[in-house]
């Protein structure tokens, strides 16, 4: 049976749905301190460079017509790409309880039933959204993302058209930390794009629809975080949805906006899961990451990502920088293979430099020079290899 294509406005949906996150705005409002001007194009910059990886591992999956971990296997080998198979799944469990538990703390903010309850009552929504599954989401998408966006700019209204400029300290991260802070949550989305972009109709535009669509509302989002510190002086989303009289209105939106982006982590946990044993059922595996993360979110205290982001920028950047280079540049396809050791050696060390650079503060952040490092460091290996054969 042939299997259903995605067109490119679903996929414009889907990464629309992933973009509008509590998530994301309460990350902007660690901007507050560069000041407007200067956070706005920190939080550009570091969209541009993450999306543009973004559309590059989504054209990988849709071009090969593989999923984001199975694209993986073109660059690792069947056994070396269980490394990232692994890791992904930790991170996406990871967040889903960062998102489940910011929505909850979020929404008991607005209407104070309890953080576990609202733990529970998002986690058990992402749970029916896995069930009814994404190839009969269509409508019900369509219509939480157009109250979505309704809601979202009734909140951007609330912020800038009403509220008034406060001082900021000045005192906090400085203009390339805050790029790489820009850069680390579409760049959290790389190990999962093909996902979706391995069953669009047109790869290329529904991988472009989908880095653009997703790249735009999450500026947008982090903009809302920034300029309520700035405007109104507070960072809790909660009280600014108080203020601004967006009592049922604004816990809708922290509800389905938490569920419609967690959906897509807990969803591609299942997906990634299948690479390891064709015998795994990814839905169950997915409700399973769901329960997990409602129960990470209800015992544990997740409430700065910081150090989570920088850890996902280690891992999966020096990993889609050879998954480029091979594809694009050198046109090599190891999946056929066991390991290949040559490529998880320049990703320990693409790692390494990674974390090394966080020591320095580069004004494009870390995540773009050791992409770069990292693709150098793969031509340089295939070079050495045809001379010594």
């Amino acid at each position: 049976m042939q299997e259903k294509r995605t067109s490119v406005f679903e996929n414009g949906l889907i990464w629309f749905g992933a973009a509008v996150s509590i998530a994301e705005i309460l990350t902007g409002t660690y901007f507050a301190s560069l000041g407007f001007g200067r956070g706005l194009v920190a939080i550009v910059l570091g969209h541009i460079i993450g999306c543009a990886m973004l559309f590059a591992a989504g054209l990988i999956g849709g071009k090969a017509r593989r999923s984001a971990m199975e694209t993986v296997k073109m660059s690792f080998g069947q056994k070396g790409s269980l490394l990232f198979v692994v890791l992904n799944i930790i991170q996406l469990v990871g967040w889903t309880g960062i998102m489940i538990f910011d929505g909850a703390l979020a929404a008991n903010g607005v209407w104070a039933l309890g953080n576990w309850l609202w733990c529970l009552v998002i986690g058990g929504l992402i749970v029916l959204w896995i069930v009814i599954g994404i190839e009969n989401l269509g409508k019900i998408n369509t219509v939480a993302m157009g109250a979505l966006f309704i809601l979202t700019i009734m909140l951007s209204f609330v912020i800038f058209g009403k509220g008034t400029m406060h001082a900021v300290s000045d005192e906090g991260m400085s203009f390339g930390a805050a790029v790489e802070l820009s850069v680390a949550m579409p760049l959290s989305w790389l190990p999962l794009i093909s996902d979706y972009t391995r069953e669009a109709e047109k790869p290329v535009k529904a991988t472009a629809a989908s880095a653009i669509v997703y790249g735009l509302v999450s500026c947008w989002m982090y903009l809302i975080g920034m300029g309520a510190a700035i405007f109104t002086a507070e960072s809790d989303i909660a009280q600014i949805l108080l203020k601004a009289g967006l009592g049922v209105a604004g816990l809708l939106i922290v509800v389905f906006s938490t569920v419609t982006t967690t959906f897509l982590d807990a969803w591609s946990a299942g997906i990634s899961s299948e690479s390891v044993h064709e015998g795994i059922k990814g839905k169950w595996v997915a409700v399973a990451a769901a329960v997990l993360g409602t129960i990470g979110a209800i015992f544990l205290p997740l409430y700065d990502i910081t150090d989570f982001l920088y850890f996902i920028g280690s891992v999966f950047a020096p990993m889609i920088a050879i998954q480029i280079a091979d594809f694009f540049i050198l046109k090599q396809d190891v999946s056929g293979r066991g390991v290949s050791v040559k490529n998880l050696f320049i990703w320990l060390l693409g790692f390494v430099v990674y974390r090394l650079l966080m020591g320095v503060d580069i004004i494009v952040g870390n995540t773009l020079p050791d992409m770069i490092i990292t693709v150098a460091l793969c031509l340089l290996a295939a070079k050495f290899e045809k001379k010594s054969v």
